[in-house]
């Protein structure tokens, strides 16, 4: 389902939107449980149990909405106010992910995966019920829409954790939207000017967009399309970087792995399972760089075909505040993360569309592999 952007949704869009994205984690869930009945998995510094994780889902909605007092003040709001108990018990203990330290999880006394899903339809059924009584500002849906977004997102994390994991999905509920293929048409020229960064105006933004500023920039070329594995495999070849466990070469022949499934691999599509250090050496080797933050901003709103929303696209810009940075009451989003890590820009075929906006700031550590990540390339235009 191409979702309009959640941003801007009112009650009745949401109420939608939340149905869909929790008919989309439940059937991811039953697409694991088929493969693991017990959604148990070996620990992983980089993932969730996913039993633990379902169950976080449904806890964060009833923390935010059904259980805070001060929901209709939107990003005011007191994040560690007094709330009345969970609808299961010891809900807190289990699923706070600010609170329970990320190897417990695999050790915590969860409720059983019947249990789990119960959770998540009596929360869900609370959530919409206060949505029909919430007010129209952008105040009153602030919490409906946090919500929206943080399910979307652990539905996009489930799928990755499937890919690295080998769980064959189906691919209706393994893909977040529909997207034309971009086209690579080479380089695109961006003259040099000035650009916007951040959220300025109505409707909901996570608070690492707000603090909109100016950013004067020299002229460039970017990539109209991400590096494809036409053009990334031949560095490969020539220096021996080692390749994403979801690629292989069996006799002349390229595969990769989606979903479970090993397919001749699509040359045209965009090189993904990259890191950030895989990115950069790329570009040494092809005498590229990779492009600021600013200026992937400047490119997708200027340039006619510029295209993406195959890959998360790996930057130069380091995850940062911009000016006058103030948490909102998910304290635990942005603040911890100003590390220097990389910025992320656009979406991969798994996000759920609704997700999609050309200021949306991604954040992972530059090593990592199993995000569906690939990159552009730029250089410094010569006139």
């Amino acid at each position: 389902m191409n979702q309009p952007s959640f941003r801007r949704m009112d009650a009745s869009q949401l109420a939608h939107a939340l149905r869909h994205s929790r008919q989309r984690t439940l059937a991811l869930a039953d697409a694991w449980a088929q493969a693991l009945p017990d959604l148990l998995i070996p620990y992983s510094p980089e993932l969730n149990p996913p039993l633990w994780e379902l169950g976080h889902v449904g806890w964060f909605q009833e923390w935010w909405v059904g259980r805070n007092q001060q929901r209709h003040l939107g990003t005011a709001c007191e994040p560690d106010h007094a709330r009345p108990a969970p609808a299961l018990a010891n809900a807190d203990a289990l699923y706070n992910s600010s609170q329970v330290p990320h190897a417990s999880r695999w050790h915590l006394p969860l409720p059983s995966v019947a249990d789990t899903r119960a959770y998540l339809n009596t929360v869900l059924d609370q959530t919409l019920a206060l949505l029909a009584l919430a007010g129209p500002s952008d105040s009153d849906l602030y919490f409906w829409r946090l919500v929206l977004a943080h399910e979307d997102m652990h539905n996009e994390a489930s799928v990755y954790m499937a890919q690295a994991l080998n769980v064959p999905l189906p691919a209706e509920w393994a893909l977040g939207h529909t997207q034309p293929r971009a086209v690579d048409h080479g380089p695109v020229h961006i003259p040099a000017q000035t650009v916007t960064l951040g959220h300025n105006g109505p409707g909901f933004a996570f608070d690492n967009e707000l603090g909109a500023h100016t950013v004067a920039l020299d002229a460039f070329d970017i990539d109209s399309a991400p590096v494809s594995w036409a053009r990334y495999l031949p560095f490969v070849q020539a220096t021996g970087h080692r390749l994403p466990l979801h690629v292989r070469r069996t006799g002349s022949e390229w595969q990769s792995r989606h979903w479970g499934q090993w397919q001749p691999l699509d040359d045209t599509a965009p090189a993904v399972h990259l890191s950030h250090t895989d990115a950069l050496a790329w570009c040494r080797w092809a005498g590229r760089r990779l492009p600021t933050e600013a200026e992937w901003v400047c490119a997708a709103k200027t340039a006619p075909g510029f295209g993406w929303g195959e890959v998360w696209e790996w930057t130069a810009s380091a995850f940062a505040p911009f000016p006058g940075f103030a948490p909102h009451p998910y304290r635990d989003y942005s603040a911890p993360w100003f590390d220097g890590g990389p910025v992320l820009k656009g979406f991969c075929a798994s996000t759920a569309y609704g997700m999609a906006h050309v200021h949306y700031r991604n954040y992972f550590t530059p090593e990592r592999r199993d995000i569906f990540a690939g990159f552009r390339s730029a250089a410094v235009a010569r006139y």
